[in-house]
């Protein structure tokens, strides 16, 4: 069984118990019989009665981790020092130079700083609206490899490059001082899971 399925299938047992605990209810059977706990709703049932941004949003809540990578709620605590970040936006040809502090993802800067990078999914890997193409091979090739699950929103990207990530997996480090990062003219968001998106 792959690292991807097993680490999938911890946080869905993780995600059933949290679900029990919430839904189980005590009724009585008999003063000697003690009280009895209702079956709780499996993990199947609840994930189709309710939104599949909530499942997204406790998978990130609980720190899921694909593949040995964490994601957009699990990045490194921020901290005062900050890098400078240039985003250049190709819809309007504007740019725009940015403190980003260290630790915060490139995604949640843009949106801190009313630039217009799009995030459907609010960081949880079922979208490529935050795609960003980072101008440098150098810095490029200071970032850590994108995983699979990345991989596979690139591959619906609108203008993909070879040096193509998303937003919300760039993790602002002292390294990445002086980045510049161009954001597409255009996106593609494709519904994922039936994830309803959230304006920003």
């Amino acid at each position: 069984m792959s690292m991807l399925r097993s680490a999938r299938q911890c946080l869905r047992r993780s995600v059933a118990v949290v679900e029990s605990a919430l839904h189980s209810t005590v009724r009585p059977v008999s003063p000697s019989a003690g009280p009895e706990i209702s079956p709780s709703p499996s993990w199947h049932s609840v994930a189709s009665a309710r939104p599949a941004a909530s499942a997204a949003r406790a998978w990130r809540d609980m720190g899921a981790t694909r593949n040995g990578a964490r994601h957009v709620s699990t990045t490194p605590a921020r901290s005062a020092k900050t890098i400078a970040v240039t985003y250049h936006d190709e819809k309007d040809d504007s740019t725009k130079i940015c403190q980003v502090p260290v630790g915060e993802n490139l995604m949640e800067a843009a949106h801190s700083n009313d630039i217009d990078l799009e995030g459907a999914c609010e960081g949880s890997l079922a979208c490529s609206t935050c795609h960003i193409v980072i101008e440098s091979q150098e810095m490029f090739d200071k970032l850590p490899e994108a995983d699979d699950d990345e991989n596979d929103m690139l591959d619906l990207a609108f203008g993909l490059t070879e040096t193509s990530r998303l937003g919300c997996q760039v993790i602002a480090t002292e390294e990445l001082d002086g980045i510049r990062v161009r954001i597409p003219s255009a996106t593609r968001n494709f519904a994922v899971d039936g994830h309803v998106p959230k304006p920003h």
